[in-house]
Order: structure tokens, then C-alpha cells, then sequence
């Protein structure tokens, strides 16, 4: 049983709280009503300073209006269940992945453990899950700030606000590795909106509020204070996380951290998590990365990350003593990828990376989110410990080959008329393909789908549409839109691969 397992195994089970629950499950999210006023501005809202001696009441009737109920639908056509587990169509491990935990061992236990008694032993027809989750208005126009794993496999969207409306939203775009969302509706007239704040100012020890519906509850505010700061939960290079003691659970997930000048700090994601529930232990993406994300999102429905090319490990005591340095700090360097940025500039195996642009590389960890936000094809500045001196050397970063995923509903129509999902592949995927293999990843099959029809799952890879080979999901687009305007082409064929075996499926169009 879960519970008999020890601290440190149940330490690495850290939950997304959203947590897009099925319908039959605890229902997760803030369900709310709409203020009747319209915040100027979210600057102007809070004027009022909260605490734990005047309270939270002041502050939160301000702000909550902007905080909205998130409702996913979701219709999944689940088919046969592996005993042994390995494939990777295994229902916790994609469940696990669709999370934004990768399938791991501990998270796969986790979720058995709560989806374990729906998942079907056998071929099955259609099944719809209802899930919930939290979000937030940042525009008046309707723009809505969630996490990509309450909405990342959604069929139908609906925005909740706090009096009740309910709104169909559309997605602008999402970033998958930083678990962040950017929604938008139509409510056909302004909305009350709040705003981001400095996290970097926040320090341990500070108030905080949380906003969000845990366990189908309504509408719930929480308050408690940042225990942490810079904390690394093993969900990916991008983040480092605030960790707060406010109650959290799922369905807190894509609601705001406000501090105590109702500015939003933070977004609540994760809870580290024994039994299911808060034990106090939470962590928000902090608003100085979301802001960067979210812009993105808003700007181009997609999000750009540079790209070093190298392979890195911590500096520990010992290292740092065989390499001459004061202190352990920087990251260092033990393979740089051929053909890369890193390969085409002076950087070494064995060189030790302290700062980039003069901003120092603390930690190991400090340098991929360094990078990531850095502009890309332009020249950075990397400090780098060698031969027991600090010298300077220039890399021009490239753009992160899969970074850019934008969700343009418009652009996925005709997609969406075969009845796929698509996505770019991951790393593990293009390893496991080979060298120099593209492709594009089928995340989600409509039921009753031309393309449900020929049996394509997801997890498929499509390598060509035609004779055309495809690495992005713009390259589908642009095929399939191709094959639809010739009313001669009574078919698409795609070449597919699908657990090391490749086949041709023709899809009909007409």
C-alpha cells in the first residue's frame, strides 16, 4: 500500500494539484461569482495593505472577481491496457506524462492509485472525463492565465466566472515546460483583471493568499506564508518554485498567489503530498518567469528558448577543490553536442560555466534557466573557470529545436478534421527514433474520428504526410491543408510509427 511507504519514497511524489481529476473523482477547482466593478487597474485595486493583524478580507474582495473556474471535457477512446506495463500506450504512464511528471515509476503508483479502479482491462468504447481546475484574468478582454496540464488535453474548454457565467474558451497558446496556459474568452465586455507582481522581492517568511476550489468545495481562500524559495521538484530545467505553507489541493491548480498587495506572485501548481491532500507543503510558479511565458503566449501563441548544446554537473566540494575554485559554484561542463552552439564556440570539456552575461551560475541548475530566457541568435557573454583562471568566451545561443508550439485553433482546423491532436516530439522520443529522425507526435485521437477509424492512437508518430517527410506540427498543417484544397485527393496518406514498426495509413478526407 501507498501508505506504508517510507518518507523518502513518498517525498518524490509531488502531485500537480489541478489536477484535472476525472468526473467520478474529487472534483478540483474554484468555482466563483464576478464582481460587479471593474478594477481600473489591478495596480489601483490594491491600495489596501493586508496582514495577519488587519486581515485578508479587504484584499481578497478585491482580487477574486478575476479568479475563474476552469471546466475541461474531455472524450478519450481507450483501448486495450498492458499487463506488463512497458508499452509506452500504458494508461498511468501517459496519464503520469500528461501531468508533467514523464511516466516516472513514483508517479505512475500515484495515479494508479487514483485512476487504478477506471482504468479498462480491455478494448472500450468513447468514455468522457469531466476534470476542473483554477485560472485567472490578467486582461479585461478575457485573457486567462492556468496550467497546461489542466487544460492540455482538453476537447472542450469553459471559463467560470465568479457569478456564475460560464464562457467557451479557446486556447492562445501553452508551454508545456513550464506547465503554463494562456486561455481566451469573449465575454463582450470588460473584466475585472489582476496583475502580476515582483516575485523576486518576495522573501521567506512573507504572507501569502491562495485562491482556488479545492475539492469541488467553491470558491476557497487560503492564506499562509513563502517557506522556500528556489525549489526544484524534478518537473523539468525551467522552474524553480515557491514553496508555500497555504493550503492547496487539487483543484488549486492555474489559481494565483496574491501577496498582501493583492498582486499575483505566483501560480499554484504542485503539492508534495503523502495521501492526496495538503499537508502544507505547496509550490507556485513564480510570476517573474510566468510574466515571461505568458507574454510569449500572448504575443505569438508560442514560446522561444535559447540553446546552448552542452551536457552539465553540479560542482561539487571535491571538484571544486581538484579545479582550483574558491567555492563549489557554476555548472560544469561534461559533453558539448556536435553541431551545436556550444561546438562552434571556444567552450571545452572540463570548462567550468560561472556566469552568462555577468549574471552568476550559482548553482548547476541556475545555468539552463539562464539560457533558456536569453534572446536567441544573438552573441552572450559565458564566464568560464579554466586552467585555474576565469576567462570569456562567446557563444551566439540558437533557438531550442521543438520550442516553439503554437496552439492557433484556426490552424489546427484541418487537423482537427481527421480528428488529431499534434504536438512536437520530446527528446526521449527523437533519441529512441534515431539520428537525424523528425516527426510528429499524435497527442489525442477524437473518438469516431476519420483518423479513429484507421486505428491511429496516441502516442503515434507521423515521419510523412504524402512522400513529404514532417517535423513540426505546422509541416502536418501545411500537408493536410494542401491535400484538402485538391478535390482530386480523396485521401491522406501518412507514414506512421508506432513502437519501432512503421506503416502507411490512408485517411479519407471526403
Amino acid at each position: 500500500m501507498l501508505q506504508q511507504r517510507t518518507l523518502r519514497q513518498l517525498a518524490l511524489q509531488v502531485t500537480a494539484v489541478a489536477l484535472a481529476s476525472i468526473a467520478t473523482a474529487s472534483a478540483v477547482l474554484y468555482t466563483g461569482r464576478t464582481a460587479t466593478a471593474l478594477p481600473q487597474s489591478i495596480d489601483t485595486v490594491m491600495t489596501v495593505s493586508a496582514g495577519p493583524n488587519s486581515g485578508f478580507a479587504d484584499l481578497v474582495e478585491a482580487v477574486r472577481p478575476a479568479v475563474v473556474n476552469i471546466s475541461i471535457r474531455t472524450v478519450r477512446h481507450i483501448s486495450t491496457r498492458p499487463d506488463n506495463g512497458s508499452s509506452d500506450n500504458s494508461f498511468s504512464q501517459r496519464r503520469g506524462q500528461e501531468f508533467g511528471f514523464g511516466g516516472q515509476p513514483q508517479m505512475r503508483e500515484f495515479m494508479e492509485r487514483f485512476f487504478g479502479d477506471a482504468i479498462p482491462k480491455g478494448p472500450r468504447g468513447p468514455i468522457e472525463a469531466r476534470s476542473l481546475g483554477s485560472g485567472f484574468i490578467i486582461d479585461a478582454t478575457g485573457l486567462v492565465v492556468t496550467n497546461h496540464h489542466v487544460i492540455g488535453n482538453a476537447d472542450e474548454i469553459e471559463v467560470v466566472l465568479e457569478d456564475g457565467r460560464v464562457f467557451p474558451a479557446t486556447v492562445r497558446g501553452s508551454d508545456k515546460r513550464t506547465d503554463l496556459a494562456l486561455l481566451e474568452i469573449d465575454a463582450n465586455e470588460p473584466l475585472p483583471y489582476v496583475s502580476f507582481g515582483d516575485s523576486e522581492r518576495a522573501r521567506i517568511g512573507d504572507w501569502v493568499i491562495a485562491i482556488g476550489n479545492p475539492f469541488g468545495l467553491g470558491g476557497t481562500t487560503t492564506s499562509g506564508i513563502i517557506s522556500a524559495r528556489g525549489r526544484d521538484i524534478n518537473s523539468g530545467p525551467y522552474v524553480d518554485y515557491i514553496q508555500i505553507d497555504a493550503s492547496i489541493n487539487r483543484g488549486n491548480s492555474g489559481g494565483p498567489l496574491f501577496n498582501n498587495a493583492g498582486e499575483v506572485i505566483g501560480v499554484n501548481t504542485a503539492i508534495f503530498s503523502p495521501n492526496g491532500g495538503s499537508v502544507g507543503i505547496g509550490f507556485a510558479i513564480p510570476a517573474s518567469l510566468a510574466q515571461n511565458v505568458i507574454s510569449q503566449l500572448r504575443n505569438s501563441g508560442q514560446v522561444a528558448r535559447a540553446w546552448l548544446g552542452v551536457e552539465i554537473q553540479t560542482v561539487g566540494p571535491d571538484i571544486a577543490h581538484s579545479l582550483g575554485l574558491d567555492e563549489p559554484h557554476g555548472a560544469l561542463v561534461s559533453r558539448i553536442n556536435p553541431n551545436s552552439p556550444a561546438a562552434r564556440s571556444d567552450l571545452r570539456t572540463g570548462d567550468v560555466i560561472v556566469s552568462l552575461n555577468n549574471e552568476p551560475v550559482k548553482r548547476m541548475r541556475h545555468l539552463p534557466r539562464l539560457i533558456a530566457r536569453a534572446p536567441t541568435n544573438q552573441s552572450v557573454s559565458l564566464g568560464v573557470w579554466r586552467s585555474g583562471q576565469e576567462i570569456t568566451i562567446t557563444a551566439t545561443l540558437e533557438p531550442l529545436k521543438g520550442s516553439r508550439h503554437a496552439l492557433d485553433q484556426q490552424k489546427q482546423e484541418p487537423t482537427r478534421k481527421l480528428g488529431l491532436k499534434l504536438s512536437m516530439l520530446d527528446e526521449a522520443d527523437r533519441q529512441r527514433l534515431g539520428k537525424n529522425r523528425n516527426g510528429v507526435l499524435i497527442e489525442d485521437v477524437a473518438p469516431q474520428s476519420p483518423a479513429a477509424h484507421k486505428g491511429l492512437r496516441p502516442g503515434d508518430i507521423i515521419l510523412k504526410v504524402g512522400e513529404n517527410p514532417v517535423g513540426t506540427p505546422q509541416d502536418v498543417l501545411n500537408q493536410v491543408d494542401l491535400a484538402l484544397t485538391d478535390e482530386q485527393n480523396k485521401a491522406i496518406l501518412l507514414l506512421v510509427e508506432r513502437n519501432g514498426d512503421q506503416r502507411y495509413v490512408a485517411i479519407k478526407t471526403g
